[in-house]
């Protein structure tokens, strides 16, 4: 589909093209490879991994078009060096098709102690992704374990050592699942201090959802369809009525196998138009061009702040929009996503404010916008349980 533009930039090499992309949004100080350029740790340890399986519990059910869950399965994890502990998560939402066993046996495989410098970040990564096929869940909670280990051994946040802005953290939306008018009007009043809400739609009741929205708030509004839309035309359609409602963008309306449908409403939508089950890693970005306005990037797809950073670099070379999203999460994810939010256009950060049992404290919502700590690596500490 663009395959030559693909092709040119594989050729060209991402870190090459970082160099030669100029400066955006949020990015002025901005050194993807600062983490590479880091002082050697201090000592001969060895890294040694550990995990556990874990139930996020939400406080609502949580409806979208194709299922509904009270409860997520993560993977917690943990990388020990040198006296320190990087932190990281594994979130298995039905359709990655990852599960806490699989997670644990990929995790099982992964020996990071053959590497005695934890700063060689694409040596130990690329080891990472060759142990085995997919397992993109499983591959991001040791990315962020490791990325939040040399934050702490160089007592540094993640942004701080990308040259990141914490000022220009965007507003993140709340998501608002599928239910009745009444439970809608509840969840949404719930949600008052947020300035944006992510309404999932695809379930039938479309308009009544929206409508039911509209009747407490009149704040801007993102769609996700999660692909619950058949018709293209009808898809228009109802993209029409939302921009008339105050709507930024609609997320995945047609089914991510229908590439021309899709095409053709980005082509003539009045509203960004945003991959998300379509898209997964790096790879994804350049054939999406002209298909969608943009990606919504999320670590458990990515395998992790490593390719992320890659993604962001990509598509802003090729004009396409950014959101920054999570799964049902805690704090632990959502904070190392967070620490790359300031060089997005939209994020959708909030899973780890849809549960009751988050083990970590993190990121803040502060006015409706995301806030950085300056703890070192990716931000966060264990709540005291």
């Amino acid at each position: 589909m663009k395959s030559g533009r693909r092709a040119f930039l594989s050729g060209l090499g991402v870190t090459s093209l970082a160099a030669a992309l100029p400066q955006t949004k949020g990015t002025a100080q901005e050194n993807p490879a600062a983490l590479e350029a880091a002082p050697a740790p201090i000592g001969n340890g060895k890294m040694k991994l550990s995990f556990r399986p874990y139930e996020l519990q939400l406080e609502h059910t949580f409806t979208v078009a194709g299922n509904s869950r009270k409860t997520t399965p993560v993977v917690l994890a943990e990388i020990q060096y040198e006296g320190l502990t990087g932190y990281g998560e594994a979130s298995m939402p039905p359709y990655l098709g990852e599960s806490q066993q699989s997670v644990m046996q990929f995790l099982s495989k992964v020996k990071l102690e053959q590497f005695k410098d934890p700063f060689l970040l694409d040596d130990i990564l690329a080891y990472v992704d060759s142990v085995d096929e997919g397992n993109r869940a499983a591959k991001a909670c040791v990315d962020i374990a490791l990325h939040d280990l040399l934050g702490k051994l160089v007592d540094k946040p993640l942004h701080k050592l990308w040259g990141i802005n914490p000022a220009n953290t965007p507003m993140t939306s709340f998501t608002i699942g599928i239910d009745t008018p009444e439970m809608v009007k509840l969840k949404t009043k719930e949600a008052a201090r947020f300035k944006v809400l992510k309404v999932k739609l695809g379930g039938g009741n479309d308009r009544e959802m929206i409508e039911a929205v509209r009747s407490v708030t009149d704040v801007p509004i993102y769609v996700d369809v999660n692909q619950g839309w058949s018709d293209k035309h009808q898809a228009l359609e109802m993209v029409h009525w939302l921009a008339e409602q105050g709507t930024e963008f609609v997320e995945q309306p047609l089914a991510k196998t229908a590439v021309d449908d899709l095409a053709w409403l980005t082509s003539k939508s009045p509203l960004p138009i945003i991959a998300d089950e379509a898209f997964q890693r790096l790879g994804d970005v350049a054939d999406f061009q002209g298909v969608y306005s943009g990606i919504n990037i999320k670590l458990m797809k990515s395998t992790g702040l490593r390719e992320a950073q890659k993604m962001i670099t990509v598509a802003r070379a090729l004009d396409m929009s950014l959101m920054m999203g999570c799964m049902t999460e805690t704090s632990c994810a959502v904070s190392a996503a967070a620490q790359l939010s300031p060089l997005v256009d939209w994020a959708d950060l909030d899973g780890n404010l849809l549960i009751t049992n988050d083990l970590y404290e993190g990121v803040k919502v502060i006015d409706g916008k995301l806030t950085l700590s300056d703890l070192p690596g990716i931000g966060i500490r264990k709540r005291n349980t």
